[in-house]
This record gives structure tokens, sequence and C-alpha cells, in this order.
């Protein structure tokens, strides 16, 4: 798939679905979920890497997972989903060419077809453009930015008029700047549906309500494998629960048959 189909898929209006992946495992479980988009979000940071937010992780941290993610596809490359990369903190920040030279590695040498960039910002607007401009596709991403946590923290934004004229502004910036989709994280769900019927490019909502194009979410928190769980991401299982139960029964197992050497010859008669 390549990024331009999800603007067919608003004009028809068929949901857009992204998931997150990190290795081939992950990658494997969302391609045969039928996900459309495969995000390799900074999330990793926190997900796998065990930070407490997204910015410790690096661009050479970003395309090892990304070249994961890649090999834990089983499709034909044209059936595969497509797949969006975040360009980690201070990789897009510090200016065009960095940027440019950021998202190009990822592109060049893993499965990227297209990065993910927060902010809306004149100077991460001219970014996007030079991105756009060398070929390189870009998904925006407005509301609660992760990236900007210290700033913002991991709370509701744009609960003010003044804040929600100037995310619908910036969105509008971002479409004219070439995006060809945007997230919009954790805001009113009111404000979500108007971007939404404003602009011509895909919606992709995670805590802002169901009056999107699409909604994204991090596997980890869907499965239930997360340290905690976003109030606007409910667990489909227990699925933390569940592993340590079925891991503890195997060690307790092995912990009993060694102190019961018969049993256990009697067991692997049985599995013969």
């Amino acid at each position: 798939m390549i990024p331009k189909e999800l603007i067919r898929f608003k004009e028809v209006g068929k949901p857009i679905t992204v998931l997150t992946a990190w290795d081939s495992i992950s990658a494997s479980l969302v391609e045969a979920a039928g996900a459309d988009v495969v995000l390799v979000g900074d999330s990793l940071a926190m997900v796998v890497l065990g930070h407490q937010t997204t910015l410790p992780v690096t661009l050479e941290q970003m395309l090892h997972h990304a070249k994961a993610v890649g090999r834990g596809f089983s499709k034909p490359i044209s059936e595969q989903p497509l797949v969006v990369c975040d360009l980690p903190f201070l990789s897009y920040q510090c200016g065009e060419d960095k940027a440019v030279e950021a998202a190009g590695t990822l592109l060049k040498n893993s499965c990227t077809a297209a990065v993910k960039i927060e902010g809306g910002e004149s100077e991460i607007i001219k970014v996007i453009k030079r991105l756009i401009k060398m070929g390189i596709p870009v998904m925006g991403h407005l509301g609660l930015t992760p990236q900007s946590v210290h700033q913002l923290g991991y709370t509701q934004q744009a609960e003010d008029k003044i804040s929600q004229q100037r995310i619908l502004e910036q969105a509008i910036e971002l479409e004219k700047a070439g995006c060809f989709s945007i997230v919009l994280e954790h805001i009113p769900s009111t404000l979500c549906g108007l971007i939404k019927n404003n602009l011509k490019i895909p919606i992709i909502g995670i805590g802002a309500g169901e009056d999107c194009d699409g909604q994204v979410r991090v596997t980890a928190d869907l499965l239930g494998l997360s340290e905690k769980q976003p109030p606007f991401s409910k667990a489909l299982i227990p699925g933390k629960r569940i592993c340590i139960e079925a891991l503890k029964a195997w060690v307790d197992q092995q912990q009993h048959l060694a102190t019961n050497p018969t049993t256990e010859s009697s067991q692997q008669e049985s599995d013969y």
C-alpha cells in the first residue's frame, strides 16, 4: 500500500485501522489481524525499552526496530500493510537537512514507507515541506504530542476555544504542506470531527472520539501488556496476567518434575 491510498479510503468511507509494532512477532500479529497501517512508533521507548517517556529513543534504535518489523511480515509486499515510522526526538527539530537525512535513512534501510512528525508550528511545517519535496511521505501528529511531554504532559489537549482554533489551523497547514494524513491525539471529539470535516486527508484518532476517518492504538495497550493503561485505550484481554499465569504454570511444573523424577519419566513417555 502507498500512503496516498489512505486518502482514497476516506473518499469511499472505509475506516482506517492503525496498530503499532516493534519487532517481528508484533508485526506478524498486526499483519495477520488485518491492520491497514503498521506504525513503528517511538512509543517503543516505553513499551519495549523501559523508558518513562519517548524522548530517549534514538534514530538508530528506531531503524533497528523498523527492520525487525519488516522481517515479521509474511504476505507479498503488495499485500503488506503500509509502514509508517516515527521520527524520534531531535531527529527533525534541528533543521531540514538533518530531518531529510534521518527520514531518508529509515526509508532506505527498512520497510518504512513514510514518517510521522509531531507538531504544527511554522518550523515543523518547513521541515515537512522539505521532506515531501524530497519524495518522503509524511503523516502529521497534533494534540497530545508525547515528545513535548515536559511542556504538555499527558493530559487532554485543546480544552479551550483558543487552543482548539490553533489546532484546526495547524491541521489545515499540515494538509497544505502535503501530509497524507494526520494523527489527532487526546483532544475533544467535537474538535476531531470538525477537523475531519474540513480536511480532505484522513484524520486518525487516538483518544479523540469516534468521529475520525480511522483509529490508531498501541498494540501493547490493546493486549493488556502495558504497565499503565491509557484512559482512552481499554485492554481487550488481560494479556499480562494471562502470560504470567501461563509461564508460572510451566515454572511450577518444572520445579515439581525436578523433585519427582518418576513423574517426569512418565510424562515424557506420554508425550511420545
